[in-house]
């Protein structure tokens, strides 16, 4: 590696959150580790701000779609400043500010990717913007556009609209120009969406939940989904569908068993997609799609980034704890260099 590949030379080690074993978040630990050294191919970054999803509670818990091997250092999203380059690397700059889809290894002071899994992001953005960035707006993009094909005056339907998927899928419905109806749990998140332009906002637990989606969006139904609890919430998002609705299934917030008959879709001429974004990632005509209207998007000013609470290295059990228990709205953040 030459002078011109590599920043100063950082300490020769750092903190990083370690799991051992599967479990809840009080299995990872804070330990010290050794800087890694970017490969062929590889940059290393020093993070400013990891991004937390549900997804990264779920594989501490051993609850992923992906088998999570053990030890490890989770963390699948991030952002942070360029510091060093891997053999061969070309197009990238040491000292600018990316973010990263690299799958795990981001809850640490320093990470290296594949030069492949950077994103380039707007330099205005702030560290902790440009975490809440990748996952949830290339997520709520494809949701939207790419499987749900939402066109413009139509109706969709957002779930958990307060949290970091939900927020990203507001700005971009309304800046694709559908109609949002959101559920959330409090009227403070309500709040939140109706902030976000939200058309109409409705308590996921008002009883009449079901009939007042189906009369916001004129008696029919909601032609469009984004269905993130699952379980028996599950069967609801099918009663609340349009005749020829589509229902994008991109999460399991419930962490409980959905039952589907086929017979129900039959009867209406519904469609039910699955979303996931890792395999989405590697369509790369879809992402460079996605990664090109997001960047006019948030270049224009017409989406930016929710970050919500932040937290230091050491208190990543807590912000766990607080994402799976709904006690927080907007992308969760983690800043190692706090």
């Amino acid at each position: 590696m030459t002078d011109s590949q590599t920043a100063a030379t950082p300490q020769a080690s750092m903190r990083a959150i370690r799991v051992e074993r599967l479990g809840p978040p009080d299995v990872m630990q804070l330990q010290d580790a050794p800087v890694p050294s970017p490969a062929p191919g590889e940059v290393r970054v020093r993070v400013e701000a990891v991004g937390i999803n549900f997804a990264d509670a779920l594989a501490v818990a051993g609850e992923y779609l992906t088998r999570t091997r053990v030890p490890y250092t989770p963390g699948m999203e991030f952002a942070g400043i360029v510091d060093a380059l891997g053999e061969g690397v070309q197009g990238v700059q040491v000292g600018t500010r990316v973010a990263a889809l690299g799958g795990s290894g981001a809850m640490a002071e320093y990470a290296t990717v594949p030069a492949a899994a950077l994103i380039p992001v707007p330099q205005s953005l702030s560290g902790a913007q440009a975490a809440a960035f990748p996952v949830s707006y290339f997520t709520a993009y494809h949701g939207l556009k790419t499987l749900g094909r939402g066109e413009a005056g139509e109706w969709v339907l957002v779930q958990a609209a307060a949290g970091a998927l939900g927020t990203a899928s507001i700005q971009l419905a309304k800046a694709m120009g559908l109609n949002v109806i959101a559920l959330a749990s409090t009227d403070e998140k309500l709040e939140i969406a109706r902030t976000l332009g939200a058309d109409v906002t409705i308590l996921q637990d008002d009883p009449d939940r079901v009939k007042k989606v189906r009369d916001a969006a004129g008696g029919k139904g909601v032609p469009l989904i984004l269905e993130v609890v699952g379980g028996k919430r599950f069967q609801e998002s099918l009663d609340m569908a349009a005749s020829r609705g589509r229902i994008i299934v991109i999460g399991n917030a419930s962490r409980e068993q959905a039952n589907l008959r086929p017979v129900e879709l039959m009867k209406r001429n519904l469609t039910v997609t699955g979303l996931w974004l890792t395999s989405l990632m590697s369509d790369a005509p879809a992402t460079q799609e996605a990664a090109r209207a997001l960047a006019e998007l948030v270049g224009s000013g017409q989406v930016i980034p929710q970050v919500g609470p932040t937290y230091a290295l050491d208190q990543s059990v807590q912000a766990f704890e607080d994402l799976l228990n709904r006690r927080t709205t907007g992308k969760v953040i983690i800043e190692p260099g706090r």
